[in-house]
């Protein structure tokens, strides 16, 4: 109650009572303005005020909306017809070559014939890409389909074809490239320290460092000369990648088993206090098998403290896996084992609280994130 007649006192102080004197006609009229009256006339100013602040605000807003709106409506539109019209203006110029320089119907299909034995060099080192055939075909189904009876007709959509082809073929290559570097980069590892430079693929493709020196060569334009070079220079990339990946320890080191434990601090299950933990655990039944998670030597197998019976394999390249807490063994030393093959059988040996498996990764000396190796080897599965 106090602090609703202290209000109240606040309030008729702000609004007091008011007399207005009108004069009409000879005649005095007298109006009074209550504190009442005067609060209700504020109000009603006030909330007039802010509707029209809110209103104007609402239209601005919209304004603002529609004009990014605009603006990325048009930016888009510019960028298409950009795409469209280099696109159009490429394939108009490589015509207008064509023509100018055969001046027949004869010498453009000579034209087109050097460049489709272009293409076939290109495509014969793609063929047994994972993914080529399937990336390629629309492109090809595309080209034969169709067909017109006019010659002239009938060259130029074969060199639409051919275009179409090619850059079916650069997307291919140049996505197979970008995803096998992000899987290496995954695994903390850097692809140009397994990427051939020399070009797994060879030939003048790779080799010829003047797009006019190989053009000369393909007996081509010079800028259809350098497109074919940068798919292959791609996909040669690619598959050194490719080949790369499949010599290193990508693979699971056991299957339907659940990740019980993960790389770096943890709580020892011993000491129950914080530890470093140098790999992956993975727990199953006693004797569940063990594979290989990539080709190598076996380089040890035996007891190391704490670790119990181990198996380690040298892949090269300055990596090692290890495998410990073993029940058995199935390969020995000096042995060169695949990727998947059975090395041993789950166990708890050493400094161990249960069945599991430790499983660890070494490059160059230094244990590494095993968990990133293991999705390295399945993004790399993924795009196979």
């Amino acid at each position: 109650m106090d602090r609703l007649t202290t209000l109240r006192r606040s309030l008729e102080e702000l609004f007091p009572e008011r007399h207005l004197y009108v004069r009409s006609g000879g005649a005095m009229k007298a109006f009074v303005l209550t504190s009442r009256k005067q609060m209700f006339m504020a109000a009603g100013v006030a909330g007039c005020a802010l509707w029209m602040g809110v209103s104007t605000a609402a239209m601005l807003v919209d304004l603002m909306s529609a004009s990014a709106s605009d603006r990325e409506f048009a930016t888009l539109k510019a960028q298409s017809e950009r795409y469209v019209a280099d696109r159009q203006a490429r394939l108009d110029s490589a015509m207008a070559r064509l023509n100018a320089a055969s001046g027949s119907n004869a010498d453009a299909a000579t034209a087109i014939e050097k460049r489709h034995a272009a293409l076939a060099m290109l495509l014969t080192d793609m063929k047994g890409s994972p993914g080529a055939a399937e990336a390629l075909t629309p492109a090809i189904d595309r080209a034969l389909a169709k067909p017109d009876a006019a010659p002239a007709r009938r060259i130029e959509m074969v060199r639409v074809g051919q275009e179409q082809l090619l850059e079916a073929a650069d997307s291919f290559s140049k996505g197979r490239a970008d995803r096998l570097r992000l899987a290496f980069r995954m695994a903390g590892l850097s692809p140009s320290t397994y990427a051939d430079r020399g070009g797994s693929l060879g030939g003048p493709l790779i080799e010829s460092k003047d797009p006019r020196a190989l053009a000369a060569v393909l007996d081509v334009d010079e800028d259809f000369a350098v497109r074919i070079q940068r798919v292959a220079r791609d996909l040669s990339e690619a598959q050194s990648l490719s080949e790369a990946a499949n010599e290193l320890p990508f693979g699971r080191p056991t299957t339907n088993a659940t990740q019980t434990s993960g790389y770096g601090v943890r709580f020892d299950p011993f000491t129950r206090r914080p530890a470093y933990h140098s790999g992956l655990d993975f727990s199953g039944a006693h004797a569940t098998p063990i594979y290989s998670t990539g080709p190598g030597i076996v380089a040890y197998t035996g007891v190391r403290s704490g670790y119990g019976n181990v198996v380690e394999i040298d892949h090269g390249r300055g990596l090692k896996t290890r495998y410990a807490h073993l029940s058995s063994f199935a390969v020995r030393p000096g042995q060169r084992v695949s990727v998947g093959q059975r090395i041993a059988g789950m166990g708890s040996t050493g400094r161990s609280t249960g069945t599991h498996l430790h499983y660890e990764v070494w490059v160059n000396g230094r244990a590494q994130n095993p968990g990133r190796f293991l999705k390295a080897g399945q993004y790399v599965l993924q795009g196979d």
